[in-house]
């Protein structure tokens, strides 16, 4: 009985020393980029010695890897929980509206994912191409929406690719030129945050518009994080 028990603290910690390493890693990723960092430097940021991150990772791609797809896992699950909070019997416009500019508000402070990939845009393409062919399973979340929303509005058909890469737009503006954000409304503010919700307004009248959302009807709070479903995973702390 004690060996056993031994046995899975022995396999709780190996589990905490790998996801202690890939929250390193990730954001050593982020924010110096994938070629600025190699295993020595996340070995001395984790805490851990190189010989173990070899042993559970074997390479950095291979962290990057597994970074990837926890992301992914995540940004399932939460693609999941916006959805499932859409409330009962809503039109398919504003279906789209709503799941467009909630993904963004939460892209907005979750970065992880939107400077991943354009870390990985700018690396190998192997790297990219791992990133996208994951993406998939994402993307069949919302295709329902779509498809019904175009069976409803023939005359004013969306398409998937196109909503897809003004969020990525937005989310990617606001992560990688954060200097210009804040300068964009300097004479108004030197908060953050109020710059974040302005530029997530702008996002939401274009997407208003383009789902034909009456003023009554348009979400309009007074901070990015009043969108937030709190996960487990990640809470904004605005």
């Amino acid at each position: 009985m004690t060996e056993r028990k031994q046995g899975r603290r022995s396999a709780q910690d190996a589990e905490n020393t790998k996801r202690q390493i890939l929250m390193v890693a990730a954001d050593m990723f982020c924010t110096l980029g994938y070629e600025r960092v190699s295993l020595r430097n996340i070995s001395e940021q984790a805490g851990v010695s190189h010989s173990l991150i070899r042993h559970h990772f074997g390479s950095k791609e291979k962290i990057w890897h597994a970074i990837s797809d926890e992301l992914h896992k995540f940004m399932g699950n939460y693609l999941h929980i916006i959805i499932d909070n859409l409330p009962e019997d809503t039109p398919p416009n504003e279906r789209l509206y709503l799941f467009s500019v909630r993904l963004l508000a939460h892209m907005l402070l979750f970065k992880k994912p939107i400077q991943l990939i354009a870390d990985a845009v700018r690396q190998e393409d192997a790297l990219f191409d791992y990133f996208i062919d994951r993406s998939g399973q994402l993307e069949a979340l919302v295709n329902n929406m779509v498809e019904e929303y175009n069976d409803e509005h023939p005359d004013t058909q969306v398409k998937m690719w196109e909503l897809k890469w003004q969020m990525i737009m937005y989310a990617h503006g606001a992560a990688s030129l954060t200097p210009f954000l804040t300068e964009t409304w300097s004479d108004e503010t030197d908060d953050i945050n109020q710059c974040l919700l302005n530029h997530w307004q702008m996002f939401n009248q274009i997407m208003a518009a383009r789902f034909q959302i009456p003023e009554s009807q348009r979400l309009n709070p007074e901070n990015v994080c009043d969108l937030i479903y709190p996960t487990e995973c990640f809470t904004p702390s605005c």
